[in-house]
């Protein structure tokens, strides 16, 4: 979670483009005035609230999750200067795409629950029985939209996200694979950032 919350604060360094949700939540920053990683910590907290209608059950990692990531955000934020020059930038987004790969891969092997933002998506398709690759595409379209009217920034690092998010986040859960949990243990159905990278 850590090592997650330090990846979108060099997204945001690098000033390339958001993850999806990191979208949104820069921009409610720029609305509210708050630092990203304390929205980040209250969407956290109302994505988590959904999850009751939704009937869905948070592990340790869901709960930890809400918390850690926006303080790793904003540690980073505070240590990492503002980049200037593509020079310093390209590297610097990718570097972040890299290491939330690496993130991901290690959060859905400790197997400790998904993401507060996973959980969602399951929980929709769950309860409205279409599937979760739709439910996942609605969510991250709006939440997309939503932060970028508020100032979010979009860009190539965006789109480049999205196209090699899920083979980074497969290599790396096998290179970090643990043998399975005994019967009665927690499986994780998602990475930190709440995308459902297993379930498409």
């Amino acid at each position: 979670m850590v090592l997650y919350g330090a990846s979108s604060a060099l997204l945001v360094r690098a000033g390339l483009g958001l993850e999806p949700w990191n979208v949104l939540h820069q921009g409610l920053a720029e609305l509210t005035g708050m630092s990203l990683g304390v929205v980040t910590i209250y969407v956290g907290a109302g994505v988590l609230l959904l999850w009751i209608p939704l009937r869905q059950r948070p592990g340790l990692g869901t709960v930890s999750n809400v918390f850690v990531v926006g303080l790793a955000i904003d540690g980073t934020l505070a240590l990492v200067p503002d980049a200037h020059g593509l020079g310093v930038r390209i590297p610097l987004m990718l570097a972040g795409i890299v290491l939330n790969g690496v993130a991901t891969g290690l959060y859905i092997a400790a197997r400790f629950g998904p993401g507060p933002r996973d959980g969602l998506m399951t929980g929709l398709h769950e309860r409205t029985g279409r599937s979760i690759r739709l439910m996942r595409t609605l969510v991250e379209v709006a939440v997309v939209v939503t932060g970028f009217a508020l100032g979010g920034t979009l860009g190539v690092a965006t789109v480049l996200y999205a196209l090699v998010i899920g083979p980074l986040a497969q290599f790396f859960l096998r290179l970090f694979a643990v043998p399975a949990p005994a019967a009665g243990g927690v499986v994780a159905a998602g990475g930190p950032s709440g995308r459902a990278i297993l379930r498409r």
